[in-house]
């Protein structure tokens, strides 16, 4: 049976690349410099995860009033999300599109390399399935329809030419340093901050693992892949309405917020 992005999307375990994706993220100075100037991980390190997640649940599964709430507040989030070039910034804009690419890219890649580091490697049909799929997280907000990489070839070349390309700069690193290590927030939020910090130093690219200051060695990696092979055999045995309660959560949340008869 082909699955698709509807079978995999809610696994909650895919909320442990969160972190790897939004590091890859604000790498892009046309992302992180907004980020960094309209963000506030130091006060509220959960809000970009929640509406990210919000966002992407609501596309997936949710009811049509779901996704318009949900464009609708991140419409209003990305607008005041633009600068132009000046000496200080090379500018950015949370409306462009190559800066739009490259988030949901971070999402989609995260989300597949998770799955398998847990699940196992997805077979062809299921995996070319999921990256079509995969498009309407960027095509439901502004993104073309034809900047999506036409297939996971092309997505690859396009993946591998950017992150080769990534260094982060002053901002990004202090974004990285609010997001990781937070002095706000639920406490459980800060109990659980060291087992984040290791899986996203874990799954992020070695250069970037280093330009993010992670110490990383030989013994780390060994101790990371013990820890996703113990993930793999603890987390699918789990009870699907456990993995699946983030989804159930956010999306809870979106109607009470907005409300919107639950779906």
């Amino acid at each position: 049976m082909v699955r698709g992005l509807a079978d995999i999307g809610a696994e909650g375990v895919l909320l442990a690349g969160a972190g790897r994706a939004i590091l890859l993220q604000i790498a892009d100075p046309k992302v992180g410099h907004g980020v960094a100037e309209h963000s506030n991980f130091a006060e509220r390190p959960m809000d970009r995860l929640r509406a990210t997640m919000t966002y992407v649940y609501a596309v997936v599964y949710g009811s049509e009033e779901q996704l318009k709430a949900v464009r609708r507040a991140v419409n209003r989030a990305h607008a005041p999300v633009r600068r132009g070039p000046d000496g200080a910034s090379k500018g950015y804009n949370a409306f462009d599109a190559e800066s739009q690419l490259w988030v949901v890219a971070t999402l989609y890649d995260t989300a597949v390399t998770v799955y398998e580091q847990i699940h196992g490697t997805l077979d062809d049909e299921t995996a070319d399935r999921i990256y079509r799929e995969y498009a309407r997280i960027g095509t439901a907000l502004q993104l073309p329809a034809d900047r999506w990489p036409t297939d996971r070839a092309a997505f690859a070349a396009y993946w591998d030419s950017h992150v080769r390309g990534l260094q982060p700069d002053d901002k990004a690193l202090r974004v990285a340093r609010d997001l990781l290590y937070p002095a706000g927030g639920p406490r459980f939020l800060r109990l659980a901050m060291p087992l984040a910090r290791f899986l996203t130093a874990g799954l992020l690219p070695d250069h970037l693992r280093e330009g993010f200051g992670f110490e990383w060695s030989a013994g780390r990696a060994r101790r990371f892949e013990r820890t996703m092979r113990l993930m793999g055999r603890v987390y699918p045995r789990l009870p699907e309405r456990i993995r699946h309660w983030p989804r159930d959560y956010y999306l809870g949340r979106l109607d009470v917020e907005a409300g919107v008869p639950y779906a």
